[in-house]
């Protein structure tokens, strides 16, 4: 177990305070504007993924930032800034990766025992997501020309 690099834009690594108190457990703490570099509005998790076809993510968002960790087993996590792509390996409850705006993601090859949590920076906006891969890449090509 790693800290993930990312290479990609638009994303990052956080890392978690975290207390091993032997016997009685771990803990590890998030906290709005500390560690999580955003306020936290929405939390969800999603767990059942024994599916080993199961593809979750597979959407940008084009103003979201979000924090995903694996807080059991583990998962892949794929980025794409519409440029660059990169697979990273989230098998560390410590850490968690920033899925900022414009960051076409997906997550697969999950573990039976696996449990994603996370931390989204706004309430669920329908209008927010890129949904089509190709919308996707014309949504950012057309932004970055802008810049």
């Amino acid at each position: 177990m790693s800290k993930p690099k990312i290479t990609v834009k638009n994303s990052g690594v956080v890392t978690l305070n975290f207390f091993k108190d032997f016997p009685d457990g771990d803990l590890f703490i998030a906290e709005a504007r500390k560690n999580i570099p955003h306020d936290i509005k929405r939390i969800y998790f999603i767990n059942n993924l024994a599916n080993k076809k199961a593809v979750r993510g597979k959407h940008a968002h084009k103003k979201l930032t979000q924090v995903i960790f694996c807080i059991n087993g583990s998962f892949h996590l794929g980025l794409d800034d519409g440029s660059k792509k990169q697979t990273v390996v989230l098998d560390d409850p410590g850490y968690g990766v920033i899925l900022g705006p414009k960051l076409w993601h997906t997550m697969t090859g999950f573990s039976d025992d696996c449990v994603l949590l996370i931390l989204a920076g706004d309430y669920y906006r329908k209008d927010d997501y890129l949904r089509n891969y190709d919308e996707f890449m014309r949504y950012v090509h057309k932004d970055r020309r802008h810049d």
